[in-house]
């Protein structure tokens, strides 16, 4: 089944930016909480755009190894953030493909698993790839937690906002995504094995950024939604004509960050 959100379409680079925008900070610290060091040896799952992997190529450092994979590699293949740096970009499918060598010190991927459909077989994968005393990340979307574009529905836009994200999350529903999948993070860590597994959540309101992330994905499923009846063309119109203005205050679903320690060896 097809990724709804496509790489390959222009609006990935704006999403992977705006997406960048709103949890690279929350995403590095917990890297860095995870004991990212000189050295270290690290898999970026689903990279999408080049900002983690290169963050994370300056905390390892040359002597350190970094493996960036995506289904889709054309945002991260020239990117100049990464040019001479310790990374190696590799096209891989993570429920299809064969692991990768390892071990590693460190796996991380976001907004990944809550797409694919066999995400039991992926996170056995991510697990298995780390050595002993090494850390998962994984952060997703909980789309069902907070299912509203707009909380204050004060007014027309806000109701029409929110029934466009409706539209939204019933095509991601459609092509397979769980969108309660981030609140059952933490439980499936300890079941697949994983120590000191701990969690927490960041819900961004009101930023700029929520804004072009949404008129971002809008515009790539704009022809869907309205296939399938989920908004007409003026709506989207005017719905993105009040996005631009700032009048909203969008957010988006929380980002749930799940972590946990393979058993054994040195921390």
């Amino acid at each position: 089944m097809d990724y709804l959100l496509d790489n390959r379409q222009a609006e990935a680079g704006v999403r992977f930016k705006a997406i960048s925008e709103l949890f690279d900070p929350w995403t590095f610290r917990h890297l860095d909480d995870a004991g990212l060091r000189p050295g270290g040896r690290v898999w970026e799952v689903g990279a999408g755009g080049p900002s983690v992997a290169s963050w994370i190529a300056g905390r390892v450092g040359a002597a350190g190894r970094v493996l960036a994979t995506d289904i889709d590699v054309s945002w991260l293949a020239d990117a100049p953030e990464l040019a001479g740096a310790p990374v190696e970009v590799r096209r891989h499918d993570l429920v299809r493909d064969a692991p990768p060598e390892g071990p590693f010190d460190l796996v991380h991927a976001r907004l990944v698993l809550v797409h694919l459909a066999d995400r039991d077989r992926a996170l056995r994968t991510m697990v298995d790839a780390l050595r002993p005393g090494g850390v998962l990340l994984v952060e997703d979307a909980d789309p069902g937690l907070q299912p509203l574009a707009c909380p204050d529905e004060r007014g027309p836009d806000e109701r029409l906002a929110n029934a466009v994200r409706r539209g939204f999350r019933a095509l991601l529903t459609e092509r397979g995504a769980d969108l309660a999948y981030g609140r059952r993070l933490p439980r499936l860590l300890r079941d697949a094995g994983l120590d000191d597994v701990r969690a927490d959540a960041f819900f961004p309101l009101s930023a700029p950024a929520c804004g072009v992330l949404e008129t971002a994905s809008i515009l790539q499923v704009r022809d869907r939604l309205i296939e399938g009846g989920h908004a007409t063309a003026e709506e989207i119109r005017h719905l993105l004509a009040a996005i631009a203005a700032g009048t909203l205050d969008l957010t988006l679903a929380p980002l749930i960050s799940a972590w946990g320690r393979r058993p054994g060896g040195e921390r």
